[in-house]
């Protein structure tokens, strides 16, 4: 017998047929003999009307009460869950997370876990229960109701699995697992069977929306291990062959997953580039520049500073396409001519795609091919950056697609592993 999490995102919980299924699902679980905690999302759409109504009450609500109101949404899924799951004569109960307690800091909207307390919750398995714990919420020191952002019920299910000490994390999702690239983008692109925390972990940074990226650096952490795997499958599905459905993200790096240089194709296309031309090469300039945008709340992604030519440099970095118009307006106003830049040039429409995979820490030219594949394509790169297993390039917006198959197809990730391995 294993004590497994559940999580179910607001597409699993849409509807009243939807919670029904999911309790199906459960209930098949629990009569395996299973322990299962289960962490919901609020019904899909809830929390945007929850939040819609409070925009209409106020253009800038309270922290503490909008977190007071969002939690509301994952405590009606919950209840109905555990409802739905005694109609099918299995004994549930749920609990919000002030009454587990999961302990948070103060920081609303946004709130970090600091503890779980499990007793409550082991009490109800011992007992034949499922449990049903409301994700994306706790409670702070002084008492009051904390959400942990959006895409938070992924962390709170990671979270509780850890406390717990699961055997495993299962995150129910609209899509079966992690692809080696958006199968919109590349119908070709596959499913994944196995994929390492710090591979998901880029992938998440880079564009990939699968998980939240603080659900996988919280599992990496306290090596939980994480299955992704789809909730639109037959709630009846034989339990052998859903236990090994999916996408599992484990810490563990084996021969297999060595086998592929390059594990999958990440891109994004909220991306902005700012450039200040010929600024004074003296030290601290970096920071003149960027230290104003971080104190504004901006983050800056890929960053490039050109060789010096007569005292001069020409500095350039990418924001969020959101933070484009204020980023720029800053630079205008008080940077630029603090730092006596000549000249400052954007673009907003560029975007990034990145070649990520454990493999590339042991293969040499790898970022060539890439670099290579995209020379073929007629395609400019305009700025690079690398880490050990990934390499990043900005580019113009209009040629990522294009970029994302030509790499896709170059690195053979429309093929197995073992037989791209061959090759």
């Amino acid at each position: 017998m294993s004590l497994i999490v559940h999580k179910y995102g607001g597409t699993s919980m849409g509807s009243v047929e939807r919670i029904q299924n999911v309790a199906r699902r459960v209930a098949k679980w629990h009569a395996a003999g299973h322990q299962i905690v289960v962490v919901p999302s609020a019904m899909s759409g809830e929390t945007n009307r929850l939040l819609g109504l409070a925009k209409e009450i106020s253009a800038q609500p309270d922290g503490r009460e909008l977190d007071m109101l969002a939690a509301t949404g994952e405590q009606a899924s919950s209840a109905l869950l555990a409802m739905a799951l005694m109609a099918q004569g299995v004994p549930a109960r749920s609990y919000t997370g002030w009454q587990v307690p999961v302990t948070t800091d103060s920081a609303y909207t946004k709130a970090r876990i600091k503890s779980i307390d499990d007793a409550r919750i082991r009490t109800d398995l011992d007992l034949g229960r499922v449990v049903i714990v409301t994700g994306f919420q706790g409670i702070d020191e002084d008492g009051n109701i904390t959400t942990l952002g959006r895409g938070g019920s992924d962390t709170s299910a990671v979270a509780v699995a850890t406390a717990m000490k699961a055997h495993e994390c299962l995150i129910y999702t609209d899509v079966d697992g992690v692809y080696t690239t958006d199968p919109r983008v590349v119908p070709e692109a596959r499913r994944m069977s196995v994929v390492s925390f710090e591979e998901m972990l880029e992938m998440a940074s880079l564009g990939s929306k699968v998980l939240q990226i603080r659900s996988v650096e919280f599992a990496g952490k306290y090596h939980v291990p994480v299955r992704v795997l789809s909730s639109l499958t037959d709630p009846l599905i034989p339990l052998e062959e859903e236990m090994v459905s999916g996408t599992l993200i484990t810490f563990e790096e084996d021969q297999k997953m060595e086998a592929a240089v390059v594990s999958g194709i990440a891109f994004s296309r909220d991306e902005a580039k700012i450039t200040l031309l010929a600024v004074p090469d003296k030290p601290g300039v970096a920071f003149s520049i960027l230290g104003p945008v971080a104190a504004a709340n901006i983050d800056v992604d890929m960053i490039v500073q050109n060789v010096s030519v007569e005292g001069t440099t020409d500095f350039s970095f990418t924001v969020n396409r959101n933070d484009f118009a204020r980023t720029l307006d800053l630079l205008n106003s008080q940077v630029g001519p603090a730092v006596g830049a000549r000249e400052i040039r954007s673009d907003e429409k560029v975007c990034k795609v990145s070649i990520v995979g454990i493999g590339m820490r042991s293969h040499v030219g790898v970022a060539s091919l890439m670099f290579r594949t995209l020379s073929e394509e007629g395609i400019n790169i305009q700025m690079i950056s690398t880490s050990e297993i990934k390499t990043s390039v900005v580019l113009n917006d209009k040629y990522m697609e294009l970029a994302v198959r030509a790499l896709h197809k170059a690195f053979g990730l429309d093929q197995d592993p073992a037989e791209a391995a061959k090759a």
